[in-house]
C-alpha cells in the first residue's frame, strides 16, 4: 500500500470508529390522541306562559307548576352533564299597535325544573331562579324539562288587545 493510499485510509477508519461509538441505543414509542365530542344539546319550546285573560288594574300571576298555562321548555343532550340554564326575560309585554306595554315580573322561585328524578311539572327536581344563571345537571337520561311563571302588572287604564314578548332560555355545557 502506498503513503497516499495510507494516509488516506488513516483518517477515514478514525471517522468511521467515532461514528460507531457515538451511536445511541433508540426505541420509541406511540400513544394516541383521543377525544370523545358529547351528543349536541338542544333546547326545544314547547309551551307559552300564559296569563290568558287580564283585568286593567288587576294583577295576575301564573305559577310555575300551572300545567297548560306555565311556560315549557324540553332539554336533552348528554347523560348526567353538567349544564348552565339562563333565561333572558322580557320587563313588559308590548301590544302591536301601542307603544307602552304591560309590565311582567319574575321571582327568585319562579321557574323550576325536572330532570327524570322528581315527579313533573308539579313535584320537580327542583326551582330555578330565573333572574339569574344556574348550573344543573342532565338526569339518567339526558333530559331536563323547564317550567316558568310569572306576574303580570296591567296599568288600570291599560289598552285592550293582546300581548305578547318573548321569554328565551339558552342552555350550554359547562364542560364539568
Amino acid at each position: 500500500m502506498s503513503r497516499q493510499s495510507l494516509a488516506v485510509l488513516v483518517p477515514v477508519a478514525i471517522v468511521l470508529g467515532l461514528a460507531v461509538e457515538r451511536v445511541p441505543a433508540q426505541e420509541s414509542a406511540a400513544i394516541q390522541a383521543t377525544a370523545s365530542v358529547t351528543t349536541t344539546l338542544s333546547i326545544t319550546g314547547t309551551q307559552n306562559l300564559r296569563f290568558n285573560v287580564v283585568t286593567p288594574g288587576i294583577n295576575k300571576t301564573v305559577d310555575k307548576s300551572t300545567i297548560g298555562q306555565a311556560g315549557e321548555w324540553a332539554i336533552s343532550g348528554t347523560v348526567n352533564s353538567e349544564i348552565t340554564l339562563n333565561f333572558t326575560l322580557p320587563d313588559s309585554l308590548q301590544h302591536a299597535l301601542q307603544p307602552v306595554g304591560m309590565n311582567i315580573g319574575f321571582n327568585a322561585i319562579d321557574a323550576s325544573f325536572d330532570d327524570g328524578t322528581g315527579g313533573g311539572q308539579t313535584l320537580p327536581s327542583g326551582v330555578l331562579n330565573p333572574n339569574g344563571p344556574s348550573a344543573e345537571r342532565l338526569g339518567p337520561l339526558g333530559t331536563m324539562t323547564v317550567w316558568i311563571g310569572g306576574t303580570v302588572f296591567p296599568d288600570i287604564s291599560q289598552t285592550g288587545g293582546n300581548y305578547a314578548s318573548d321569554v328565551v332560555l339558552t342552555v350550554a355545557y359547562t364542560g364539568s
